[in-house]
């Protein structure tokens, strides 16, 4: 694989006729090269940014939020007309397994998102209870409260429909030591105003989903399955090959009347590929067409307020929404050729025009049999009146995706090219640590996620009416921390990428869920700052210091179900429990990864065995632990309490965190 390829991120423009995508790729194809070569040479190298975030996903926004709060200049460019990636494109219900789970960037989301509820409908009102405490949310109201947050930082500019066509680099950068290269600056086409631009900034951050601007900058990555003796992961295939996570959309449906749209029949449509559909329905191995298991079509997700229902891929199930196979050229094209970048500054001859055609057929493609499904069964007179009737009952929300004849303007892509970091996060880092009910410690930890690896299947065995998806995992594991060397390219000193992050494709199932993402994000923000105030490379910022930042801002990096953002000592909890303080606290489980009580479907009360339970009085056995602990973080054991049977493992904790600061 050539891994200066620079694909470029595409999403579909449903209101287009559908060879635009083709027509405006072939006009770029004979813009003359020199526009582009005399824009950048011409730039004036007076820096306007001090970062620029490519792709206003969940991460991207977390990203350059927290970058602003920091003091930096932030441009936030997203190659389409909308941001908030697929949380403001249908997918409202954003998988987590416990509330505990949430902090930072996300946790602050979704309580904007109820405050929206709350304030519009009243602090009892079903709207606000089918928020589910601001996690499930309709996509207009995600866009609002992106588009809110966003606006309260002076500090970034929003740049939307700029699409990348190339990457500016340097071979010299400071000199300190390995990452020895530096982008300088990206080159950008706007759709909308025909023509190129070229923006330079001191550091760079690739949030999107592709990680297109990291492989424009010739970072290594790799798109496809790794054998599981690679990694010694359990999950992985035996041998090594191209397959990625199937993709899908997320529609968003009601059945409220007057807020009801008709499905139309999709561009494309043709009956005979959902006939195969009706011997099926035949069989009564079909319960009804939305539901939550497999006796069901389609997984409808809800309640989402105002009586909406997102509609996503039903796991297991033996008709499904994802088309594995069909999406494995998305992340480079058929052709595999885009924009190449050759390090020192010269820019190669390029075209966008196969990658264009690449993704938009297939995201015509998944878009035909999505809604093809549904248009089938609420009009075909052979399926039977239970279904059809049923069918009927639903149809788009007139009021979202007003824009866009009222579907999704991004296609769900769960993976693509996975960037092979400093840090590669693989399966691994998910396992119980020996002996402990908590997972592996990483000392180094910027982030936490307590959603284990799943993945909706890479392949297909079988007709799409007839078959099951192969690839296909769900793995219970115990909350989990990432450390910060999945955000770094090796050998670029000014590049993060938390979309397309540091994996294996096993790693990569259990970090591609959008509070994971944002929390990422927050944390590549917060880095960048670091570096920049210091003119520093990204991998010499001093973790410790990267962690009171997060910590501060409300980001945890270890999971402790017991101690909140918000409280008086989440800090110190944090600061110890990424020391490496809350392991050994209790035993590891038979069942790995014991959960709380389930309170609805895939979400449950705090994991057991993960609280810090600062109200209980420190044993001695606990005190020579942590004294030793102590010593190795450099503290003065001297100065901290001794175990008398009174102390309390909060008091002593806090008494640790006053000489850890003086």
């Amino acid at each position: 694989m050539d891994d200066s390829h620079a694909p470029v991120r595409r999403t579909r423009d449903l209101q287009r006729a559908p060879t635009t995508g083709s027509r405006l790729g072939m006009r770029r194809l004979f813009l003359p090269l020199l526009a582009l070569l005399t824009v950048i040479a011409s730039r004036s190298w007076a820096q306007e940014y001090d970062v620029l975030v490519y792709g206003a996903t969940p991460a991207g926004i977390a990203a350059a939020i927290a970058a602003a709060e920091d003091g930096e200049r932030v441009l936030l460019v997203e190659p389409s007309r909308r941001i908030g990636g697929l949380v403001s494109n249908g997918l409202t219900h954003t998988d987590f397994r416990s509330f505990e789970g949430l902090t930072g960037s996300f946790l602050d989301f979704s309580k904007r998102v109820e405050a929206h509820y709350r304030t519009t409908y009243g602090a009892d009102s079903q709207q606000v209870k089918d928020s589910f405490r601001g996690t499930q949310f309709e996509p207009k109201i995600a866009l609002r409260v992106f588009q809110e947050m966003l606006a309260a930082q002076p500090k970034i500019k929003v740049q939307m429909e700029w699409a990348l066509e190339g990457v500016k680099s340097s071979t010299n950068g400071n000199g300190e030591g390995p990452a020895s290269a530096r982008a300088v600056e990206i080159a950008l086409f706007s759709d909308s105003a025909g023509a190129y631009h070229s923006v330079p900034a001191y550091y760079f951050i690739d949030a999107s989903y592709e990680g297109d601007l990291m492989a424009a900058a010739r970072v290594k990555y790799r798109v496809g399955r790794e054998a599981g003796e690679e990694y010694g992961e359990t999950l992985a295939p035996d041998q090594t090959d191209d397959q990625l996570q199937a993709y899908n959309f997320r529609l968003c449906i009601t059945r409220i009347p007057e807020n009801r749209v008709p499905v139309a029949e999709p561009p494309g449509y043709l009956r005979k590929e959902f006939a195969g559909l009706l011997p099926l329905l035949a069989s009564g191995k079909i319960k009804g067409v939305f539901g939550n298991d497999p006796t069901f079509l389609m997984k409808a997700q809800g309640p989402v307020p105002n009586g909406k229902a997102d509609v996503n891929d039903q796991s297991r199930g033996p008709v499904r929404l994802s088309l594995p196979g069909e999406n494995d050229n998305w992340p480079e094209g058929e052709s595999g050729f885009a924009a190449r970048v050759v390090q020192g500054g010269a820019v190669a001859p390029f075209s966008r025009t196969g990658l264009r055609q690449s993704r938009d057929r297939i995201f015509d493609e998944h878009l035909r049999w999505n809604v093809g499904l549904l248009y089938f069964l609420q009009n075909d007179d052979e399926v039977p009146t239970k279904f059809r009737d049923e069918a009927r009952e639903w149809g788009w929300a007139k009021d979202e995706f007003t824009e866009n004849n009222h579907l999704p303007l991004q296609l769900y892509v769960r993976e693509a090219r996975r960037m092979i970091g400093e840090y590669v996060f693989t399966e691994r880092d998910t396992d119980p640590a020996p002996d402990d009910a908590r997972a592996v410690l990483h000392r180094e930890s910027i982030a936490m996620g307590d959603y284990g690896p799943n993945c909706h299947g890479t392949s297909r065995e079988g007709s799409r009416f007839d078959g099951q998806h192969t690839g296909e995992f769900y793995k219970r594991v115990a909350p989990y921390q990432i450390p910060y060397g999945v955000l770094l390219a090796p050998g670029m000193e000014n590049l993060l990428v938390p979309g397309a992050v540091s994996s294996s494709h096993v790693g990569f199932c259990a970090l591609r869920l959008e509070p994971i993402w944002m929390s990422l994000g927050q944390a590549a923000g917060h880095a960048a700052h670091l570096a920049r105030s210091k003119r520093q490379a990204l991998q010499r910022v001093s973790i410790p210091e990267l962690q009171a930042r997060l910590h501060k801002a409300g980001s945890a990096t270890v999971y402790v179900s017991d101690v909140p953002p918000g409280h008086a000592d989440f800090s110190a909890v944090q600061w110890w429990g990424t020391a490496g303080g809350w392991h050994g606290l209790a035993p590891a489980f038979e069942e790995q990864g014991k959960r709380g009580k389930n309170i609805t479907g895939q979400y449950f009360e705090a994991f057991a065995g993960h609280a810090a339970e600062l109200d209980k009085p420190l044993d001695p056995a606990l005190a020579t632990r942590w004294q030793t602990l102590a010593a190795k973080l450099t503290l003065d054991v001297a100065k901290l309490p001794k175990a008398d049977g009174r102390i309390t493992r909060g008091a002593w904790l806090r008494a640790a965190w006053a000489v850890a600061k003086s």
